[in-house]
């Protein structure tokens, strides 16, 4: 069971010049927009580097979430041959899982793989987890303070952003500030930290990613974002919700897991109609796809080199691959 609680604290420490190490990348990168096509051009990468996948997606960790998280597992196999994956199905939905607790289990499959000489193929949507990985965060595993919890149980939310906002000159993660829980948690870290300190340095594994990213015009990924929510609709995901909510989760923490899960357990509540939340969720899911391209351009303001393709296309994407001399086989002992 997964129990270690943390969060960044502080800016990423992986300030090293990334073309240090030379042509040895160990690590490529997938990213790109919901209904991309993204996960599928990694898996096709993968197949043809003969390499695994490790998922970079904060909601697919969870057993039980599938069609509202967008994890078709079919998409892991090609011609009748499974392409392993990492990173998914690996806690319950009860269950706490945060920042911290990724990468850890990152660099640990990572490691493995590594051991294994393979470069593994980093597929996702969520920013913060692969900015969490490829600039190497500091993180700390921070306990909770019964204490601080029982005081900030009696503010609003508006009065506990204030506070947070004073203790963190910037925000990582703003959907703390959505949700109470993840409020109050933000808190806790931050007040820890403030009166602990920053961690020592420890030796995290080195990552010298190849970042290919996945663009497709604005109206393309708006008609995949329609379409794909449709089918998910069709294929159970109001019954994926109930079935969850029924096995004990609160509307609260259904909300929690994102927008699929927030607007259609209103609806499960009588607080919107059918149609009011369709259309509700092809917006909202077409603003959450914008804010990643945002966050994708700060990664890259930041430092982080992504090699942008057209479309998932897989010839483009391992001709780049080939052209930076990666093979899918690690070349340099030791690294």
């Amino acid at each position: 069971m997964h129990t270690a609680r943390g969060a960044c604290i502080a800016s990423p420490v992986n300030n090293r010049d990334m073309t240090a190490i030379g042509k040895f990348h160990n690590l490529i990168v997938i990213l790109g927009p919901t209904a991309s096509g993204k996960t599928t051009l990694a898996v096709s990468i993968a197949r043809r580097l003969g390499s695994e996948i490790l998922s970079a997606d904060s909601r697919q960790v969870y057993r039980g979430m599938d069609l509202g998280t967008g994890k078709d597992l079919r998409e892991y196999s090609i011609d009748g041959r499974a392409i392993p994956y990492h990173l998914i199905d690996i806690v319950e939905p009860s269950q706490e899982y945060n920042l911290f607790e990724f990468q850890r289990a990152f660099f640990h499959s990572f490691d493995a793989l590594r051991r294994r000489n393979l470069v593994p193929i980093m597929a996702g949507g969520t920013g913060l987890y692969i900015d969490a990985v490829v600039r190497s965060y500091r993180m700390a595993q921070v306990p909770e303070n019964a204490e601080l919890r029982r005081e900030l149980e009696k503010e609003d939310e508006a009065s506990m952003e204030r506070r947070l906002r004073t203790l963190v000159a910037r925000l990582h993660n703003q959907t703390d500030l959505r949700n109470r829980g993840r409020l109050i948690r933000a808190i806790e870290i931050a007040e820890y930290t403030q009166s602990h300190g920053f961690p020592a340095d420890e030796k995290l594994p080195v990552v010298n990613p190849f970042v290919i990213g996945v663009r497709l015009p604005r109206e393309e990924i708006l008609r995949r974002i329609e379409l794909r929510l449709l089918e998910r609709l069709e294929a159970g995901m109001i019954e994926e919700v109930r079935r969850l909510r029924d096995g004990g989760l609160s509307w609260e923490k259904l909300e929690s897991f994102g927008l699929e899960y927030r607007y259609i357990g209103s609806y499960l509540q009588g607080n919107m109609t059918y149609k009011e939340m369709v259309l509700t969720l092809q917006k909202r899911i077409n603003q959450f796809s914008k804010r990643q391209m945002t966050w994708f351009r700060k990664m890259e303001r930041t430092g982080v080199a992504i090699h942008w393709i057209d479309g998932p296309d897989a010839d483009r994407a391992l001709a780049l691959i080939d052209g930076a001399g990666i093979t899918g086989r690690l070349n340099y002992e030791g690294f």
